[in-house]
């Protein structure tokens, strides 16, 4: 129901289909992508916002120059989000788990505790399974949010 993944492309071709997921998909390093959703052509780069679109969609990569690392967040039955950091500004999931994918080290802060700010190093994905209501990073990366509110309610029956 929640994949998420880091993955270096290193050439042109199609993404595999994924009948009934929502994807997001976000530039990490190199100069980024065309990505062409069922005939539309889109450029992602770094700086760009993560890029949300169906995973049943006909979709083609092409490097604008060189060898990609992009992230990924696809969720199958769950609303979600992937949205960049904005160093020590607030964050508030709004969702039952949620995830920080660090790109640059720093220290991430949890509202409602008082254990002091936790080091996170580069390249780790730290996930909470109980979202807290608040979160700040100081250093740079993605929020990832998936409201897998009705997973516990199944489990249950």
């Amino acid at each position: 129901r929640v994949r998420i993944s880091v993955a270096d492309v290193a050439s042109d071709g199609p993404f595999s289909t994924l009948a009934g997921v929502d994807r997001w998909f976000a530039v990490l390093d190199g100069a980024g992508v065309e990505l062409t959703i069922d005939g539309n052509a889109q450029r992602v780069t770094a700086a760009d916002d993560a890029l949300a679109f169906a995973g049943a969609a006909e979709t083609r990569c092409r490097l604008i120059d060189g060898p990609t690392r992009d992230l990924n967040l696809m969720l199958r039955g769950v609303a979600g989000a992937l949205a960049r950091v904005v160093p020590g500004e607030t964050w508030q999931p709004d969702a039952r788990a949620c995830g920080l994918y660090a790109t640059a080290a720093g220290a991430c802060r949890i509202g409602g505790h008082d254990d002091g700010p936790a080091a996170i190093p580069a390249q780790a994905l730290y996930w909470w399974h109980a979202a807290p209501t608040a979160l700040a990073f100081d250093g740079s990366g993605w929020w990832l949010r998936a409201d897998t509110a009705g997973e516990a309610t199944r489990a249950a029956r």
